[in-house]
């Protein structure tokens, strides 16, 4: 889903930006694009409340280190 826009004579550069972002964004390319990036296969709910479980705990650690001063 290439976006072409070519400037037309006499055009400002602010003008031929503003064309190309409204074609992208009336595209939908950027917002399928961002939701690809930052797919994430799907998980049990237990997977998902252990790995919060995990990160907390990693959390807790660090903030135990930071105040020993280590």
């Amino acid at each position: 889903m290439t976006q072409v826009t070519k400037k037309d004579d006499q055009e400002h550069l602010e003008n031929l930006l503003r064309r190309f972002n409204r074609k992208v964004q009336q595209s939908g390319a950027l917002t399928t694009a961002r939701r690809r990036m930052y797919h994430e296969k799907p998980q049990s709910r237990t997977q998902r409340r252990q790995a919060a479980l995990a990160r907390q705990e990693r959390k807790k650690a660090k903030i135990r280190k930071m105040y020993l001063g280590r």
